[in-house]
């Protein structure tokens, strides 16, 4: 649990940077695929080449992960900025704890998820919601499916990643290059048919930037994330990915000056903290169903 607090922390600041630096300057197709491609030569050091002949079946496994939990995810969630506000995204993006639940449940075929692990979700996406909610606009629909897709698939890559045998955290972070390498395979598919290539990155703070995206918030974390997967059952990993919101707009607030309703933050925080709580009951009076 440690490691998804101190991960949501890092991603924290990933938010802000590309809201200021990037968007709008840098197109944001080009922006995945190079986060992609730094990620995968920052643990490519740690991969095991005679994998590839002992294991071809596990990292063909863990680039279809990849593919689908960040790959396809951001080509979803770019294309839904064409239809939605930044605020409209970010309210969208709360029901991913009920997706997690879902799809965990669907995956194992359980008739019997604890009722708990729904009721810790649903009340993230409530804790979520009272932070986010913005008035919405007249044409959302498309943006709202996008954003869903995209919801879909970051809940199936980690439910998937979460229940796939993969040994020791050493043995799993001597494969990840195969998550990786299915990710930006699928993000350089989006930078051919859809990238602005008159929207590259030029300044050394773009660059910057990238390669901190790049190398820590998408290399080191998603790594840090995906082990993390595996020491906490799914109720508590579902509420996990809302806490990002608090800790996403507090960042903002304070090193960007941004303005917010702070009772908002501050209530809409605690149900989630609440949540995260709640799930983790169930870890400790139900340690065999994780």
């Amino acid at each position: 649990m440690t490691l998804l607090i101190l991960i949501t922390i890092l991603w924290a600041a990933s938010f802000s940077l590309i809201g200021v630096y990037l968007a709008g300057q840098v197109d944001g197709y080009l922006v995945v695929f190079i986060r992609m491609a730094l990620a995968l030569l920052t643990v490519l050091p740690l991969f095991r080449w005679q994998s590839l002949r002992s294991d071809r079946r596990q990292l063909l496994k863990l680039a279809g992960i990849g593919a689908v939990q960040i790959g396809l995810m951001y080509l979803f969630l770019y294309h839904a900025f064409i239809y939605l506000s930044v605020a409209e995204v970010l309210l969208f993006t709360i029901f991913t704890p009920l997706y997690i639940t879902l799809i965990d449940e669907l995956i194992l075929n359980r008739r019997h998820l604890p009722l708990i692990w729904w009721l810790a979700a649903a009340i993230s996406v409530a804790g979520a919601a009272v932070i986010r909610y913005q008035p919405l606009s007249a044409d959302f629909v498309t943006g709202f499916f996008l954003i869903q897709a995209a919801n879909a698939c970051f809940a199936l890559g980690q439910v998937a990643y979460k229940r796939l045998p993969t040994g020791a955290k050493l043995a799993q972070s001597q494969q990840f290059a195969a998550f990786f390498f299915g990710a930006t395979v699928v993000a350089a598919i989006g930078v051919v048919a859809f990238a602005d290539f008159a929207k590259l990155p030029t300044t050394t703070l773009q660059w910057g930037i990238l390669i901190w995206l790049g190398v820590v918030a998408s290399g080191l974390g998603y790594l840090g994330w995906n082990l993390a997967t595996k020491q906490v059952n799914t109720g508590q990993l579902a509420t996990m990915n809302n806490a990002l919101i608090p800790a996403g707009i507090l960042v903002n607030v304070l090193f960007w000056q941004q303005q917010t309703d702070y009772s908002r933050l501050a209530i809409g925080a605690l149900i989630i903290v609440f949540a995260v709580w709640l799930a983790g009951r169930a870890q400790r009076l139900r340690p065999a169903r994780q």
